[in-house]
């Protein structure tokens, strides 16, 4: 029988690559590029962006060249250390959720990469004269993961150090 961290792994992999592909086709069939549609006036947009860089389009200055290469290389090497870990796990469901989020994020940009050279990136948040640059559905996922890790090692760090007071 497998594992319970192993079906908390495969069914939010499947959740998150399912929705985070389907809401980027949606948008890639629905919404022209570079075209926006205002939902909430002054707060969040939805915008048909591209994205040839990393997280928040750093060092994603034009599409193809070995840029690509270097993203595809690292999201692989990441992806790599991120399962390597998630396998060191004991059966700890907070922690494997995280790290499936993560997982899936990755993956579901990874996809992207191959598929276009760079990210499809939509989620449009500003407030007054501050942007917040576009993401998509898998960023959120890696988003929260991660926000879930630093969460868990905060808990963990406070209980080591009432144990030493």
């Amino acid at each position: 029988m497998m594992k319970r961290k192993y079906w908390i792994l495969l069914i939010t992999l499947l959740v998150i690559l399912l929705l985070d592909q389907w809401t980027k086709y949606e948008v890639e069939k629905r919404l022209p590029y570079r075209e926006t549609i205002e939902l909430i006036p002054h707060f969040f947009n939805l915008t048909h962006v591209r994205n040839p860089g990393g997280a928040f389009g750093l060092f994603g200055t034009k599409r193809g060249g070995t840029g690509i290469f270097v993203f595809i290389f690292f999201s692989l090497f990441a992806i790599g250390v991120l399962l390597y870990f998630f396998l060191k796990l004991k059966n700890e469901k907070p922690l494997t959720f995280a790290f499936s989020l993560v997982l899936g994020g990755a993956m579901g940009n990874l996809i992207d990469r191959f598929r276009y050279g760079e990210v499809i990136d939509f989620l449009d948040f500003h407030l007054f004269s501050y942007h917040w640059p576009a993401f998509n559905m898998a960023d959120s996922a890696i988003t929260i993961g991660l926000g879930l890790l630093a969460w868990r090692l905060w808990i963990e760090d406070r209980k080591r150090f009432k144990r030493r007071a």
